[in-house]
């Protein structure tokens, strides 16, 4: 198994660890993982992400020309120091996975999913010409400051990341080493992700916990964002479900909804046009029921008609909340529904999302 470069700091913390994509991660500190939620919903907490993959890609106009087909974004819209939010496709218009990109300096920074960062540098390799290159920064570790406290306890230590905006970055100095921060984050929360060099992060997550943000681990970083309607790659996104029918086409670019040009295209092309058998939607439970992932979820005549793919109970919205897929005819917001725990089928409705009111500084 592997460890990132704060291993020995979040066990000196007491963390508890679960293996997660080939690494071992902090699940929760002694506090536990409601206490981690609110916290960052209330403050401010930060997350170890540096299993996540860093990749830098040069960027020339081949460079760009090649990673339209496989990536469908317009990327002359890109900006410089702006991230976009979209995804890998496969030939059926599957995710392979979905990612960050920004456009830095010499070509394009890319989060990859931990899980599936190695299969992704394959499939990005794939698709550049020779003289394109592309590095995976093994010397960087990731680090995600969360919550409304963060701008003023980030700005006590780096001055100017007060003036990004949500989804822009920049390059910053700290303690001598140039780092990258992006104003985002994956909880629904205002925050940053703080790209530093492996040498430099336990002095940072040290300044951030003098300064009163606290370690989070992955537990809680999953009820926020679920709460916050965000989905997980292996829940739901994977290679056979494609961006249309995870109810995320605004990610896919204006010009590529209309030009194409990827992979995958006819069959998007199609769902777009024509609509999808099935979509993913929000679902509240009624009363206390928890509708964990692969819950079977039917229709108020008893007719099987999807299944959870993730599912918790919400601490901010103090009620369970759940996402899923489900026949396209049954999605209408407020349509009653029933999920199976447990052998007995519960009511429950189709909800929008997100469950919990996001909180970006745009």
């Amino acid at each position: 198994m592997e460890k990132t470069a704060l291993y020995n700091f979040h066990k000196n913390l007491g963390a508890k660890f679960v293996r997660f994509a080939g690494y071992e991660m902090p699940i929760q500190y002694k506090e536990g993982i409601v206490k981690e939620h609110i916290i960052t919903r209330e403050s401010a907490g930060f997350f170890d992400v540096s299993h996540m993959g860093q990749l830098f890609v040069s960027g020339n106009d081949s460079s760009e020309k090649s990673l339209e087909k496989i990536i469908p974004l317009d990327f002359k819209e890109i900006k410089m120091n702006q991230s976009k939010y979209s995804f890998l496709i496969n030939d059926k218009g599957g995710v392979i996975d979905d990612l960050i990109i920004t456009r830095v300096e010499g070509g394009f920074n890319i989060i990859l999913n931990a899980a599936c960062k190695d299969n992704d540098i394959k499939e990005i390799a794939k698709c550049l010409k020779s003289e394109s290159k592309y590095e995976l920064r093994k010397d960087l570790s990731l680090i995600a400051l969360q919550g409304p406290k963060s701008e003023t306890i980030l700005e006590s230590i780096v001055k100017g990341v007060k003036l990004l905006k949500f989804m822009n970055g920049s390059y910053f100095e700290f303690q001598g080493k140039k780092i990258y921060i992006t104003r985002s984050g994956y909880t629904g929360e205002d925050g940053f992700e703080i790209s530093v060099p492996n040498v430099n992060v336990v002095n940072l997550t040290k300044l951030l916990s003098d300064k009163g943000a606290k370690p989070i681990g992955l537990g809680a970083r999953d009820t926020l964002r679920l709460e916050a309607g965000l989905c997980l790659y292996g829940h739901e996104l994977n290679e056979d479900i494609n961006p249309v029918q995870a109810n995320l086409k605004w990610a896919i670019s204006k010009r590529r909804r209309k030009e194409g040009g990827f992979k995958g295209w006819e069959k998007i092309k199609n769902d777009l046009q024509n609509g999808v058998s099935k979509i993913r939607v929000g679902i509240k439970p009624s009363g206390r029921i928890i509708a964990r992932e692969g819950t079977k979820i039917f229709s108020s005549s008893g007719d099987e008609i999807g299944i959870v793919t993730s599912g918790t109970f919400g601490p901010s919205v103090n009620a369970p909340v759940a996402m899923g897929y489900i026949q396209s005819k049954f999605s209408e917001i407020n349509n009653k529904i029933l999920l199976e725990v447990r052998g007995k089928r519960h009511d429950a409705v189709v909800t929008k999302l997100p469950f919990y009111k996001k909180s970006y500084v745009k």
